[in-house]
């Protein structure tokens, strides 16, 4: 049997997965021969040459240095302060230096080679995000002839944008060489096919590139998921009750609206918050009976553009408790760490609104996961985002523009003035698309559409079943 083996930009750490998409592929793994690949995390001074491997927590790992030069202009730089932001059509917020480019580009032939040693010529290849983009073509250029797939975990840019990102072509050049490339939503299929059909090559130096070649790559939607029955056993743990119960205490009666997310620019924290402001500003009715709690981890602090979004949530949050604040009630609570996935599902189950309001977003689990933690009794809306690839699957939630402050209030209102029934309604339709889109059948049709041949018989057509509906 052929094994998998899954390349990322870092590698599993000791203790439980952090999200589903880790405990997902843990499972393909434990289910096949295999390892997973990818950075150790660790800063040398020269480069490694070569993988080690590791056992964490039974799962077989290899991973190599990088130099910290290199992992500068790898991650900080050409991956994250030119292609994450131009990839959510943030283009006024990408940073170009020319060098960043070569770091990316030779992090990926690091990447290759070390990993070309480790392959078998039947091993099946399932890179991950924006960071390897590059990656099968440097296997290709020494010789792999494995089966490689690739899936793009943010969303794919417009054709615009695209041309707007240096080495654009290199890059479109790159993702041919997969024989198949995953997208969150259709819409990012739609992107990346505009762009092979209207290709407008440069001609800058005085030649023409030629056109790349899509017709040996294979490019779909496999929408990513969480585990619903995993967070709704999770939201009547002892953990997540402890929490409601913290939560009732604080609260009182006051109903729960809900923001999870890294702070990123990209997640549109300070719209919502300003879309707050106006449902309190044009409901009086409503101040005391409601609180607004934002979750919101920092991340990358050390890119300007991360730091200039927390002072822009800190400034707006300010103004909203210097505007509303009462002695005895705080219109919202902002807190800047993470929680554990118990805890967070019981404040999903308390949440009667849950606000996923990215500006642009690939997937958004946190939308899944409040779904499936929700009571079916008295379960909660979900107000969210057109721009995040969740609203794709999930037409039932409250759809908004998040860059319209106005009409999310007023989508916050109709939420909180929501009847029992329709909420019941709502989320039941939500319920069924998230346990479609779950995150163990999207890894099994993935793998089943990139190399069906490779499980047993039975292993086969359970996969090829799931991949057929989903």
């Amino acid at each position: 049997m052929s094994r998998i083996v899954i390349v990322s930009n870092r590698t599993p750490g000791k203790g439980p997965a952090a999200g589903g998409l880790a405990v997902a592929l843990r499972k393909v793994l434990s289910e096949r021969e295999g390892f997973w690949f990818g950075w150790s995390g660790k800063l040398t001074d020269q480069p490694a040459p070569e993988a080690r491997f590791e056992d964490i927590d039974g799962l077989t790992v290899a991973q190599i240095d990088l130099t910290r030069d290199d992992h500068h202009a790898y991650y900080a730089g050409f991956s994250n302060s030119i292609l994450w932001p131009s990839f959510h059509l943030r283009l006024d917020l990408a940073t170009i230096e020319s060098h960043w480019y070569e770091g990316y580009r030779r992090v990926n032939q690091q990447f290759a080679r070390a990993l070309l040693a480790l392959l078998k010529p039947d091993d099946i290849v399932w890179v991950h995000d924006y960071h390897l983009i590059p990656l099968a073509s440097e296997l290709r250029n020494l010789g792999a002839r494995n089966r490689i797939g690739f899936y793009l975990h943010i969303p794919f840019p417009t054709p615009d944008a695209l041309y707007a990102i240096p080495h654009h072509e290199e890059l479109m050049r790159d993702l041919s060489r997969y024989d198949l490339v995953g997208m969150q939503a259709k819409r990012d299929v739609s992107a990346f096919t505009e762009f092979a059909e209207h290709q407008a090559s440069s001609t800058f130096g005085g030649h023409r590139a030629k056109t790349v070649d899509f017709s040996r790559t294979e490019v779909d939607a496999f929408p990513i998921g969480s585990d619903p029955e995993a967070f709704a056993r999770l939201a009547v743990s002892p953990a997540a009750t402890k929490m409601i119960h913290r939560m009732r205490r604080a609260m009182g009666s006051q109903r729960l609206i809900l923001g999870v997310d890294r702070l990123d620019y990209s997640k549109g924290l300070p719209q919502r918050v300003e879309a707050y402001e106006k449902l309190l500003t044009n409901n009086a009715r409503l101040r005391r009976s409601v609180h607004l709690l934002q979750v919101a981890p920092p991340s990358r602090d050390s890119i300007k553009e991360y730091q200039e979004t927390s002072d822009a949530l800190d400034a707006i949050c300010g103004r909203v408790m210097g505007k509303f604040a009462e002695p005895d009630w705080q219109p919202l609570t902002y807190v800047k760490r993470a929680y554990g996935q118990p805890s967070l599902a019981g404040l999903y189950r308390l949440a009667r609104v849950a606000l996923v309001t990215p500006l642009r977003d690939g997937m958004n689990l946190v939308a899944h996961e409040f779904i499936g933690a929700q009571d079916p009794a008295d379960p909660g809306v979900l107000v969210l985002s057109r721009f995040a690839g969740a609203a794709e699957i999930f037409p039932e939630a409250l759809l908004v523009n998040p860059f319209d402050t106005d009409e999310t209030a007023e989508a916050l209102r109709i939420a909180l003035d929501m009847p029992q029934d329709e909420r019941q309604q709502r989320w039941q339709a939500l319920m069924a698309a998230a346990r479609k889109h779950n995150v163990d059948d999207w890894a099994l049709g993935f793998l089943a559409r990139l190399a069906p041949g490779m499980q047993d018989k039975s292993t086969t057509r359970d996969i090829l079943y799931l991949a057929s509906v989903a």
